[in-house]
């Protein structure tokens, strides 16, 4: 499909949250969503979000899949999983399963438009120097590790990936949890 080589050529989604926890920038699914809008009017393309709640095992998932239409109905759709959190600190069932449509969403759309959020964690990066400019709702290393960890762990599918996100985020590597996420991911994938 053209349009989606045109949409993903020209795209510039840049990191304009910033997690003061982890000293890092980072996009949401809203920054992608604002950034494409103009691209979809040019190319006269529609985009839709679709989500489905999976039950694998014992975990619920939801299942994000995110449809480009071009103006003659030919379509390309990519899709991503986030997984549901048994019990979030000061959240409802609602907002576990928003929060997990988000972050599935945002991974779909990180497929569909070939946007790469390894890649570049350490460029964008101030190590705290950019402080003034900040989100101040910080997360805590818990929400962190389930929320983007998990998440970007369920998209990778070689060593190279795993090992990425393992640096990006190696600060925790020492919080409940962040070894046992990455051992599970490489006992997934057999290495």
């Amino acid at each position: 499909m053209k349009e989606l080589n045109t949409i993903q050529s020209k795209l510039t989604a840049p990191k304009e949250q910033f997690n003061k926890f982890g000293n890092y920038k980072y996009r949401s699914c809203e920054d992608i969503l604002k950034a494409v809008k103009p691209l979809l009017a040019e190319t006269k393309c529609t985009l839709m979000l679709q989500d489905e709640v999976l039950l694998i095992g014992n975990r619920y998932y939801i299942k994000a899949t995110a449809t480009l239409t071009n103006s003659t109905g030919e379509s390309v759709a990519t899709t991503a999983l986030a997984r549901e959190d048994e019990n979030k600190k000061g959240m409802d069932g609602s907002q576990i399963t928003g929060a997990s449509s988000s972050y599935a969403r945002k991974y779909a759309l990180n497929g569909l438009f070939a946007i790469d959020d390894t890649k570049d964690a350490d460029a964008t990066n101030t190590h705290g120097k950019d402080d003034a400019n900040a989100n101040t709702d910080e997360l805590t290393p818990h929400e962190i590790i389930e929320n983007e960890i998990k998440p970007a762990l369920a998209q990778a599918n070689t060593r190279e990936e795993v090992l990425k996100i393992y640096e990006a985020y190696k600060k925790l590597e020492n919080e409940p949890g962040y070894k046992t996420a990455f051992s599970a991911r490489r006992k997934a994938l057999g290495f």
